[in-house]
């Protein structure tokens, strides 16, 4: 993948993971008896942010001190 493609694959993540979040503080206020649903956004929101991290790693090109 060229770093092109990992910024907008950032991007989408990126958005996912707010759109996430927005979902789950909505979910949360307006039903709090889905515990299992928001559960499951958490962890999703978690797999986006691992997801995230590695990418950004990916672009950040190692340095030897």
């Amino acid at each position: 993948m060229n770093n092109d493609a990992i910024r907008e694959q950032l991007n989408l993540l990126r958005q996912e993971h707010r759109d996430l979040d927005i979902a789950i503080e909505a979910l949360a206020l307006n039903n709090p008896v889905e515990q299992l649903r928001l559960a499951r956004m958490k962890k999703r929101k978690l797999r986006l942010k691992d997801e995230i991290t590695l990418l950004e790693d990916g672009l950040v090109p190692d340095i030897i001190a």
